[in-house]
């Protein structure tokens, strides 16, 4: 499994993100190839060795004559859709401009066909966009992950005047997603650079276990002093039973209550789930004075931190709530399903160095399934198990077999 992480300590901006595809080993003339199809003036990408901080890095610069075009989230749509691009390309940068044109939409509350995109719709925008979708499609990553985005922090000057760092609408389209300021106090992340990293990076983690082939920095055009101002861009292959080791992957909420009727409690429990949380249950405790209560915790990726907090707020008494980063262990795992009685049941399957390790069924599927044959659950749930061990066969169906000899 390929796989790829970008260190994002320094922002993100669509140069960025081109220099650091190139860096990387995508050649220029891939990413110079899909811009060339634009049915726009012509655009001419570049490069430039530089340093940050000591460090080398590629420097891609967009060529574009000037424009004062302000474009339309309709003429975006229709120029992508005129160019001669392959359909994961311009499928994936018509995603990318959407993303733009609803965030700006809600920032300046008009609907996102009436957006004037200003500095995003012109011409380098679109060159840093098509060039980002088809430098990431070249590599045919099976996963990209990223750290937490720098966003910066101060004011800056945009086309409607001053704005606060960071922007608004680069707010918008990180909602729900890991970001910091970061130790630049200035803008560190574009509008740009948020929608094409909210669009393609499918995990927010420190850097995974990987095997690394390859690694690419590309430089922004500043230079500040705090921070060195690179992407970077680690290529690799998965390590086998990387899953296995432990990493932050998610966060836990607490928080005690002790005058919340019980009856409340299962209602609490499945409005988390649906909220996102991966797991949620109770603790009977003893409080001060005697008192018995529950320990709520709240398994969730940080993702939906908010989403699930606001849950235990609305949903229980409590005032507060203690929030960690944990660690998980976590096999590979796999669903099915499996012949039963004339029907059906669902499977899950868990590997570890490719070995099936544990098989279980989905009681539920166990429940319909007798009450529909009209049999007690043990017996349908003592069938599903055997025909899960015998289509899953692993260290406890070998032990099983063994008995029956």
């Amino acid at each position: 499994m390929t796989i790829g992480w970008l260190d994002l300590s320094a922002g993100a901006s669509g140069d960025m993100l081109l220099g650091a595809l190139v860096d990387a080993g995508v050649p220029l003339a891939v990413l110079s190839a899909a811009v060339a199809a634009l049915p726009v003036e012509p655009v001419v990408l570049s490069t430039e060795q530089v340093t940050r901080h000591g460090l080398g890095a590629t420097r891609v610069h967009v060529h574009a004559p000037a424009s004062d075009v302000h474009r339309t989230w309709a003429d975006v749509r229709g120029i992508l859709a005129a160019a001669a691009l392959a359909p994961v390309v311009r499928d994936g940068a018509l995603a990318v401009f959407e993303r733009l044109a609803v965030a700006e939409g809600r920032v300046h509350r008009v609907p996102a066909d009436e957006v004037h995109f200003h500095e995003v719709g012109a011409l380098d925008a679109l060159a840093d966009v098509v060039g980002v979708v088809a430098g990431f499609a070249s590599l045919a990553l099976d996963r990209l992950t990223a750290s937490p985005v720098a966003l910066g922090s101060g004011s800056a000057r945009g086309a409607h005047g001053v704005v606060p760092v960071p922007g608004p609408a680069v707010l918008e389209l990180l909602t729900g997603l890991p970001v910091v300021a970061g130790p630049v106090p200035a803008e560190t992340c574009t509008p740009t650079g948020a929608a094409l990293l909210a669009a393609h990076v499918q995990e927010w983690t420190t850097l995974p276990a990987m095997r690394v082939r390859r690694v690419g920095s590309g430089a922004g055009g500043r230079d500040p002093e705090e921070h060195p101002n690179v992407v970077r861009l680690v290529l690799g292959d998965a390590v086998e039973n990387a899953v296995e080791e432990p990493s932050a992957a998610g966060l836990l909420l607490e928080t005690n209550v002790d005058d919340l009727d019980p009856r409340l409690w299962p209602g609490v429990l499945a409005d988390l789930l649906a909220a996102g949380a991966s797991d949620a249950w109770l603790t009977p405790i003893l409080m001060k004075k005697g008192r018995p209560a529950h320990t709520l915790s709240v398994l969730c990726r940080p993702a939906v931190r908010s989403a699930v907090a606001d849950v235990v707020v609305a949903a229980t008494s409590t005032i507060g709530m203690r929030v960690q980063p944990v660690q998980k262990v976590a096999l590979d795992r796999v669903q099915d399903s499996v012949p039963v009685l004339g029907g059906r049941v669902g499977v899950k399957v868990a590997r570890s160095a490719g070995q099936v390790v544990n098989v279980s069924v989905e009681f539920d599927d166990v429940a319909a399934l007798a009450g529909e044959l009209r049999l007690p659950v043990k017996e349908v749930l003592r069938a599903a198990t055997a025909a899960a061990h015998r289509a899953h066969p692993g260290a406890s169906a070998r032990l099983l077999d063994r008995e029956g000899e």
